[in-house]
């Protein structure tokens, strides 16, 4: 991944921004922060491991794709790219994972080229923005997720979202310190130019 301006730009809101304003920036600043903890990496440096974790950058990279996906396709929009169970009603790539291997997603991304992740990842990325914004534009944070869970409701938006920058939060603190084993790179944001 060759980083982007675009990609890294961190926009600050305004400090009295409201509420969906604010926790979409959180959500994007560090969306902007993982898209610099993996960028310009070679098959190499995105499968290399910190002992005695099997974690490595491709695998997150993949890991918050499906997240990405998993989050706008059930709790977002509610329209599953195919029938079925499980992620196969997420469509690809996620529709050939093995059922009975849990960590696929983390393992399998060692097959998978950078340009191959990278796309994922961005792709992922572009689809929960736009149904992010169509949805909030449609009724806000207080809507429930369009995939009831079991009990017949489902959370709020608002809850989908803090859950979803949640997950990027835990895994950039992984992608620090992977990315720094792999060539020394530190910081907490990523540099902004113009």
């Amino acid at each position: 991944m060759t980083d982007t301006d675009d990609e890294l730009r961190i926009e600050e809101p305004s400090m009295t921004a409201g509420e969906v304003e604010m926790l979409l920036f959180a959500l994007d600043r560090s969306r902007a922060t993982f898209a610099w903890k993996t960028g310009g990496l070679d098959a190499d440096g995105l499968n290399r491991r910190l002992a005695p974790s099997t974690m490595t950058l491709g695998g997150l990279l993949k890991h918050l794709a499906l997240v990405e996906d998993h989050r706008t396709v059930l709790d977002v929009t509610g329209r599953p790219s195919r029938t079925g169970e499980g992620l196969q009603r997420l469509g690809p790539p996620w529709d050939t994972a093995d059922p009975d291997d849990p960590e696929w997603v983390w393992t399998s991304a060692a097959d998978d080229s950078p340009e191959e992740l990278y796309a994922l990842w961005r792709g992922a990325v572009a689809r929960s923005r736009a149904a992010w914004a169509a949805t909030l534009a449609d009724g806000g944070l207080d809507q429930h997720t369009r995939s009831p869970m079991w009990d017949g409701d489902g959370p709020n938006l608002r809850r989908v979202l803090v859950d979803l920058h949640d997950e990027y939060a835990r895994h950039v603190g992984h992608a620090d310190l992977l990315r720094e084993a792999v060539d020394g790179l530190v910081g907490e944001d990523p540099p902004q130019h113009g």
